[in-house]
């Protein structure tokens, strides 16, 4: 990755994915630290290129431990501060959706925000809490027309006939 990347990757909120072959080596890494989270008395160091050490703090481990958990099971992440806000880019990225749609549903009063001069702003989990009522009745209603196909015979029997 070109270090000019790395900005341009935070800002946009792009997920983090790990490479097939690295998920049984980050699953012994989760391991590791959620079983040491029940033994106070132990700590990990992190070794920097200097050989210098730095005591990673109880709650740096339990982070650690949830990401590489997640990683893990080959699902990706993003790591945003609760209470942060967004910019209508960000969310329009999150959501999955264009900017002009989600400034539709801002206009609406769908989402709450903020302004900020001429700049909307929205909150991590104003946005999160509107992607998972929608995803919830998106899932109802494609529930109800298998259920409704079904009823009228629109599926055919998908065992081979004799």
């Amino acid at each position: 990755m070109v270090a000019a990347a790395i900005p341009e990757r935070i800002r946009r909120l792009q997920p983090v994915h790990a490479p097939r072959e690295d998920r049984a080596q980050i699953a012994e890494l989760s391991t590791a630290l959620h079983g040491s989270s029940a033994a106070s008395e132990v700590h990990y160091d992190l070794v920097g290129p200097n050989g210098q050490r730095h005591r990673i703090p109880e709650a740096v481990v339990h982070g650690l431990a949830r990401i590489a958990e997640v990683l893990a099971r080959g699902d990706a992440l993003t790591i945003v501060p609760v209470g942060a806000k967004m910019t209508t880019q960000q969310a329009a990225d999150l959501l999955n959706v264009s900017r002009q749609y989600l400034v539709r549903l801002l206009d609406r009063g769908d989402i709450p925000h903020d302004r900020t001069g001429k700049h909307r702003r929205l909150k991590i989990e104003d946005v999160l809490a509107y992607k998972q009522k929608r995803d919830r009745e998106r899932d109802d209603k494609l529930d109800e027309l298998a259920r409704l196909t079904d009823e009228l015979g629109g599926y055919d029997d998908p065992r081979p006939r004799k």
